[in-house]
């Protein structure tokens, strides 16, 4: 009797699992990288699945500006050192993948021609020592940005 209640237990779970994996297809495809699943879990709460952020609630857009803060090391490093990614539960590896990722997804036409991708060591070190005052820290990289000409999303 145990053996057929075990089975009746398992097909009911994997009855169960279906429907809810069905109830997400955008999470279902086969070209999901898992750095796309870690934006999709731990930064479209905030930034939305296409990067529109929320002005309202001083969330930047990500298209149209996020390139730009390759462009120097205060704003490489401020990328990792904003909170949600800082404290995302993913390793430093998975942080150096999603933005790797994320950058080209979301903003490609305003990388650097020499944009080099994150390594997991230069990640490290910036989640290492975030600042104390983020929003300070961005605004000293917007200001960098537009004194060479750049405009970047507001917030």
């Amino acid at each position: 009797m145990a053996p057929r209640l075990s089975l009746r237990v398992a097909a009911t779970l994997v009855a169960a699992f279906a429907i809810a994996v069905s109830a997400e297809p955008s999470l279902q495809t086969a070209t999901t990288s898992p750095a796309e699943l870690d934006y999709l879990q731990f930064c479209s709460g905030c930034h939305q699945s296409d990067g529109s952020g929320s002005v309202s609630n001083h969330v930047p857009r990500l298209p149209g500006s996020v390139g730009h803060f390759t462009r120097s090391a205060k704003g490489r490093a401020f990328l990792v050192q904003v909170g949600g990614v800082a404290q995302a539960p993913i390793s430093d590896a998975q942080v150096a993948a999603l933005l790797n990722w994320m950058l080209p997804a979301f903003d490609r036409a305003n990388l650097p021609a020499d944009f080099t991708p994150y390594t997991v060591d230069e990640v490290t070190r910036a989640r290492a020592h975030r600042p104390g005052d983020i929003a300070a820290a961005r605004a000293q990289v917007v200001d960098t940005l537009k004194a060479q000409g750049i405009e970047v999303a507001k917030y």
